[in-house]
């Protein structure tokens, strides 16, 4: 992977990066777009570890091993400010990028550029992004800012013009199975985590090393088949549970949303290969009894529910809503 920047995929990504670097064609604003888990911040430290290495192997090319790139791998260099909202799906507020914008103006302490990584920029809030905006504009020819966003709609258009846009894709399953296994996987584990995770490396890492989310998973899981069978009474003390917690309802919800589109896509006999591949079973037992306008509700619903908790409903009337509507 070395001549990737140790990255899986992305390798256009990467190509243009490293041509922009060494053609001298480096750019005031990079915008790296594509859905959670794909490396985005990954592709951004590591462009930021080839724009600042002391002691590169060749034009382009960061050594990784210097004290700066681990620094900046750890995103603890002095030459990077890292901004984001508090937690995932908070709010990225004005007085961040103002606190930012000042050291901003400054010369580089080390480095030949001076950077600002802003994760998940889809959730600074409009006062925020224009603040931004000024910078995109009057940028200081030092200074390079780095976006990440789930896509460029959620942005204004005039952030995003001012941004060289790197859409990132997700790899093929079997390359991230294949990637997994060489880090030392099971096959059957890495088989599993590469259909979870949709061929998004950065989340299927993040599988990898953390055996209570796969637990989590099977636990969640396992409740919903609970759920279809139970009564009314079941199903609403269950709905008062997952209300106590947004944050982890917000997680179940995407669980269950991948279970039920695999539901949909067998109900649909559809070719595509099953996300939850280990519960290959019991998804086409359900697919088989009821029909595809049914499984489509179901992942209607849940989609809906999930941007309606982003939106801060009453989490437990949301989950009361949603079960009882199960089949």
């Amino acid at each position: 992977m070395t001549d990737n920047w140790e990255l899986l995929g992305h390798e256009w990504a990467v190509d243009m990066l490293r041509q922009h670097i060494t053609r001298g064609a480096v750019r005031h604003a990079y915008l790296f777009i594509g859905t959670p888990g794909l490396g985005r911040r990954s592709l951004a430290l590591r462009f930021a570890q080839a724009l600042n290495c002391p002691q590169p192997s060749a034009p382009g090319e960061a050594c990784r091993q210097c004290r700066t790139c681990q620094q900046i791998e750890a995103m603890q260099y002095p030459d990077l400010t890292v901004v984001q909202a508090e937690k995932v799906g908070g709010i990225l507020k004005i007085e961040q990028v103002r606190e930012v914008q000042y050291s901003l103006s400054l010369a580089p302490y080390q480095s030949k550029y001076r950077l600002a990584l802003f994760l998940r920029f889809q959730e600074a809030n409009l006062n925020a992004a224009n603040a931004l905006l000024k910078t995109l504009e009057e940028a200081p020819p030092q200074v390079i800012l780095l976006l990440t966003a789930d896509n460029a709609e959620q942005l204004l258009p005039t952030i995003v013009s001012r941004c060289e846009l790197m859409r990132l894709r997700p790899s093929s399953v079997e390359s991230v199975q294949t990637y997994l296994q060489e880090r030392g996987a099971e096959e059957a584990k890495a088989r599993l985590i590469a259909h979870l995770s949709g061929g998004r490396p950065g989340y299927a890492l993040r599988l990898g090393s953390d055996a209570a989310a796969l637990d989590s998973r099977q636990s969640r899981l396992d409740e919903l088949q609970k759920m279809l069978a139970a009564n009314r009474r079941t199903r609403f003390n269950y709905a008062e549970s997952l209300g106590k917690d947004k944050d982890a309802f917000r997680n179940i919800l995407l669980i269950w949303l991948a279970y039920w589109r695999d539901v949909m896509l067998r109900a649909a006999q559809a070719d595509t290969p099953l996300v939850n591949i280990d519960r290959k079973d019991e998804i086409e037992a359900l697919a088989a009894r009821l029909s595809l306008p049914e499984a489509r509700r179901v992942v209607r619903d849940l989609e809906r529910a999930a941007d309606r908790l982003e939106k801060n409903v009453n989490a437990r009337l949301l989950a009361e809503v949603l079960l009882l509507d199960w089949p």
